[in-house]
Parts: C-alpha cells; structure tokens; sequence
C-alpha cells in the first residue's frame, strides 16, 4: 500500500518585494600595525612589564603569534625572548593551570 503525503501549501504574501541577504565584508585586507612601533616611548620590551607582557600570552600559556598580534618581525623576537626572561624568573606561568 502507498502512502499518501498531504502537501501544505503556504500562503502567498502578494505586492510585497523580496529582501535580498546582504553579505558583510570582512577586512581581510587590512594589515595590523604593531604595538611596539606605534609606542614611540617603549625603547625595548621589558621582562618586569608583567601586564604587558600577558597581552601576548593566550590563557594555556603558549606565546600568540605575529600573524595574530600584528607585532612585526623584530619585536616578536623581543617579545618572546622577554616572556621567556619572566617565565625563568616566575613573573609568568610556563602553564595556566
């Protein structure tokens, strides 16, 4: 035997235009500046600068990179040479717990 499917017929709204999605573009172009060349006061980054330093480090404990920062080449070098300094020292944690 077959079985027999009602089809529901949904009502037609007549006179009224259709909205069309509009789609948000991101700024994939858009090229991130670093913090360190912008601040024209910090001559190196400092190891003892703790809330600074926290700012590039994501909550296991693991350094962010440059393409997500926006930190140039230079500065990432000294930026992870400096959180390691704090690490060894136990200014910041080597795990986040």
């Amino acid at each position: 035997m077959e079985e027999v499917k009602e089809v529901v017929e949904t009502p037609v709204v007549e006179n009224k235009p259709v909205e069309k999605k509009k789609f948000v573009r991101h700024n994939k172009n858009k090229k991130k500046v670093c913090a360190f060349c912008e601040d024209k006061n910090c001559k190196f980054i400092d190891y003892k600068d703790v809330n600074r330093l926290r700012k590039f480090v994501t909550e296991k404990g693991k350094i962010i990179p440059s393409r997500q920062t926006g930190t140039c080449a230079r500065h990432q070098r000294e930026l992870t040479v400096a959180i390691k300094r704090a690490r060894n020292i136990a200014l910041l944690p080597f795990s986040g717990d």
